[in-house]
């Protein structure tokens, strides 16, 4: 190895060192370029009718916020009634779990199962964990002002790239050697495509979600049907999480009228997310960007391991986008040209 190739490659493992450590500055961007991507679907339409790209752009950012505090105006206000209202029953419900405690032990546990330790035992070594689980808590929220502060980022960054996406697009191109730059510019493509295919399908799924749990919850009469729904539908576009935390509103409202409608909440909202994992997201997502269902986890739990929480809000746009770079660079571009060298 000569010193050219010598420094070649220490320059390339101090690059390789430097976006390791700004990594979570690249996700951002990133998330920017998604929210980019996926209002420009918007702003293209406008721009097809006859109208300039700069009043495309507002109208489109007007049209999204404005589904933005309706959602927010059907959700927080009747939610913040209903935690109220919870909070003063607490007690009842509290009351209602010892009642059901206590007849456990009386009539089951007591004569049948006498070996079974103490639950109220049980539930006083549970103590040290809520107080785990408080501090927790007190931690989470005092990452509030840096998530904000990134949010604030990439609202900035993605209304950069609104208005004039070609500088950028230039800049990325032109760190690539002059005779791949044409290639760039069409494996560039191909990631908008595929990404405006995945926010389809990503909103396909969510009005899916949404209409299925407001359906199931009109049925069982839990009060805030369309504010349950909104927020089901919302959730459903973080992977795995999303569906859990959305049962949980429902299910502590519905307790509030009896028991047995919680339960029947947690039955409905797990056999909506069966329809949609094993029928819904292979049948849409397979058609709008061909994403295997293995490909489509391992790609969350890699995405969630490096990134944290924010890499798993994005794995499914970062799966898109690494699978076409996958196919076009290394597949078609590599692969597919390599020949077997002549005798």
């Amino acid at each position: 190895m000569n010193i050219g190739q010598l420094l070649g490659f220490f320059a390339l493992a101090v690059s390789l060192y430097i976006l390791w450590q700004i990594r979570q500055l690249l996700l951002l961007l990133f998330t920017a370029v998604v929210l980019a991507t996926a209002i420009s679907l918007l702003v293209r339409r406008f721009q097809r009718s006859g109208m300039q790209r700069i009043w495309a752009v507002w109208l489109s950012l007007s049209i999204v916020v404005a589904l933005l505090i309706i959602c927010f105006l059907l959700i927080v206000p009747a939610f913040i009634e209903q935690f109220q209202e919870l909070v003063m029953l607490f007690p009842t419900g509290l009351a209602r779990i010892q009642q059901g405690v206590n007849w456990l032990e009386e009539t089951i546990i007591g004569p049948y199962m006498p070996n079974i330790p103490d639950i109220n035992g049980l539930i006083r070594q549970l103590q040290p964990l809520t107080q785990n689980l408080l501090n927790q808590a007190i931690a989470f929220f005092s990452t509030g002002l840096t998530a904000a502060l990134e949010f604030l980022l990439v609202l900035v960054l993605t209304l950069m790239l609104l208005v004039n996406p070609q500088p950028y697009r230039r800049v990325f191109v032109r760190c690539f050697p002059s005779f791949y730059r044409h290639r760039v510019e069409e494996i560039l493509a191909r990631c908008g495509e595929g990404l405006g295919n995945w926010t389809i399908g990503a909103l396909i799924e969510m009005v899916f979600i949404g209409f299925l749990s407001g359906l199931g919850l009109w049925i069982l009469q839990v009060p805030l049907v369309l504010a349950h729904a909104v927020l089901a539908g919302l959730l459903n576009f973080i992977p795995n999480i999303g569906p859990t935390l959305s049962v949980i509103l429902p299910m502590a409202i519905a307790f509030l009228d009896t028991p047995w409608k919680a339960i029947a909440v947690l039955i409905l909202y797990i056999v909506i997310q069966n329809i949609e994992s094993y029928w819904l997201t292979p049948t849409v997502m397979a058609k709008q960007v061909a994403l295997l269902p293995a490909f489509t986890l391992t790609a969350q739990i890699f995405f969630a391991s490096f990134f944290g929480a924010l890499g798993l809000l994005m794995a499914l746009p970062l799966a898109v986008v690494a699978k076409t770079w996958i196919e076009e660079l290394v597949f078609r571009d590599i692969l597919d040209k390599w020949k077997q060298p002549t005798a």
